[in-house]
């Protein structure tokens, strides 16, 4: 995590770099069809920047204070409110389908480029927070609690996707989301995608993180060689 600390410009650069081609292929495609379809992935890619920005805040007020404090805790529930629109994007891919305004191969490479930067903002992120775990707790209740922010953001996804719900109403409707959510709860049966889209997201983006997170491990210890 020291590396991260005085090296936030050689991490920043290629992501925004990275982002900055999906942005200018998206542009390309309003340019050649004509319209601004698909514009909802730039919107989605912004907030999907948000969990890194919250991340790097909340990384940056540790070094100096306490996790147990208003900013440490408010940052903290920033970062985790925000976190499933990096891995959201993913799921926009439900949305490709021949439009016969543009070759169906720029858009399928158009969706890659969105859900790439999507996943590598929210695993950087999470890398970030897990990291100050490990120095705080144990390995196994760290790779646990790691394990619920994953499980927790499949199941917003699902939220999402399915019931149409946002960060923001975590805010602004508290109350509906409470409801669904204590609804699929006490009748689990009721709703067969809830169960079978917060699985399916929680094995891939664990096992994918888990695959980044031993690859970095794997860089930094050969560089010590």
């Amino acid at each position: 995590m020291s590396k991260f600390r005085f090296k936030a410009g050689s991490i920043l650069w290629p992501l925004i770099v990275s982002s900055a081609l999906a942005v200018c292929l998206y542009v390309c495609r309003v340019l050649a069809s004509g319209n601004f379809r698909y514009w909802y992935l730039v919107w989605n890619l912004f907030l999907g920047w948000l969990p890194l920005v919250f991340g790097y805040l909340l990384v940056k007020w540790l070094r100096k204070g306490t996790w147990l404090s208003f900013k440490g805790l408010g940052l903290t529930a920033l970062w985790l409110g925000f976190l499933p629109n990096s891995f959201y994007i993913v799921s926009d891919f439900i949305h490709l389908a021949p439009t016969y305004e543009i070759g169906l191969l720029f858009d399928v490479v158009l969706f890659m480029i969105f859900a790439w930067n999507g996943l590598l903002l929210g695993f950087i992120s999470v890398y970030m927070i897990h990291s100050e775990l490990r120095k705080r707790l144990r390995a196994r209740l760290t790779i646990m609690l790691v394990g619920l922010v994953f499980i927790l953001s499949s199941f917003a996804i699902y939220m999402g996707r399915f019931l149409t719900w946002n960060t923001w109403d975590i805010v602004i409707n508290p109350g509906g989301i409470l409801f669904d959510i204590s609804d699929r709860i006490i009748r689990p049966t009721a709703y067969p995608n809830t169960f079978t889209t917060t699985t399916l997201f929680s094995v891939v983006l664990i096992t994918l993180y888990y695959t980044v997170y031993k690859l970095v491990d794997a860089v930094k210890n050969s560089g010590k060689n």
